[in-house]
């Protein structure tokens, strides 16, 4: 089975490396801007209504991949598929971030989190009745999420 990917528009952010930036959208105040392309224009109708979208994009600047990775807040290997790292087989990475805007074929969002010039792949919005989930588990986050601004700088190498 072969699978392509198309871009369907390009995200334009003020950081030029990785090593700049947060390590999730959350964390971000920085705004950037997201260009679809125009034959893909008319599939934004209506996205205006939405605070928040999720937007799916490929780490263009990750060159391979590795299984097991030291995510942020960690120093211990852990499974790619059990973080975020952008050192994964498929490469895909996910953002929600605030839509503050449309104009025509542009979206100006706020909680920017990727490189400038990353690939976008798709949008979805976001909504929470239907993303929100009740009981979750976080594994071995769980901890460290309890001491993240103790531990904010234990390990940057997620932006290898």
């Amino acid at each position: 089975m072969k699978i392509e990917l198309k871009p369907i528009g390009i995200i334009h952010s003020p950081f030029k490396s990785k090593e700049d930036i947060p390590c999730q959208s959350y964390k971000s105040a920085e705004t950037g801007e997201i260009e679809v392309f125009k034959e893909f224009e008319d599939g934004l109708k209506d996205i205006e209504g939405f605070s928040h979208i999720i937007i799916v994009y490929y780490f263009h600047s990750s060159k391979n991949y590795s299984l097991n990775v030291k995510p942020f807040l960690d120093r211990e290997l852990r499974g790619v598929f059990a973080t975020r790292h952008p050192r994964r087989p498929n490469r895909i990475g996910i953002s929600t971030v605030r839509l503050l805007e449309r104009k025509e074929n542009l979206l100006k969002i706020k909680g920017m989190d990727v490189v400038d010039g990353t690939p976008l792949l798709d949008i979805k919005p976001y909504v929470q009745k239907f993303d929100e989930r009740k009981n979750v588990k976080i594994g071995w986050l769980e901890d460290k999420l309890k001491n993240e601004v103790k531990n904010e700088n234990i390990n940057s190498s997620f932006r290898e």
